[in-house]
């Protein structure tokens, strides 16, 4: 089996997932999982593709992950390996799809317009 390549996003937040046969090692941005995502609530969720499909400890995973915040970016992360999951195996998508995870999140930051403070709020109003 060659290199699975697969992008996965959030928000901003853009990842490039490599997937190999290997012994699990994770890698992202050239740091490991632990050291990049220290919380444990995020180290989960990257994870969580492998859990459900079983294949912990089956592939190593590279990425390479910009934009976004902390959060945005493991979520970007869990997409592309779930859609590289279900690229090695087709099995794999009924595990994965009612769990959510081969969903791509379209909520984005509502955009600024001009004549307001923010997205949605107004400046004050002054009636006389």
């Amino acid at each position: 089996m060659e290199v699975i390549h697969k992008i996965g996003r959030r928000k901003t937040a853009v990842a490039r997932v490599y997937l190999t046969p290997g012994n699990g090692k994770v890698t992202i941005n050239k740091r490991d999982l632990e050291n990049y995502f220290p919380t444990a609530t995020l180290q989960y969720k990257v994870q969580q593709p492998f859990a459900l499909t079983g294949t912990e400890g089956t592939y190593d995973v590279k990425v390479n992950v910009y934009g976004g915040g902390i959060t945005g970016q493991a979520e970007a992360v869990r997409l592309g390996i779930s859609r590289a999951l279900c690229d090695i195996d087709v099995e794999n998508r009924l595990t994965l799809k009612p769990e959510g995870l081969l969903t791509r999140d379209p909520r984005m930051v509502e955009r600024k317009k001009f004549g307001q403070k923010k997205a949605r709020k107004k400046f004050q109003f002054s009636k006389r």
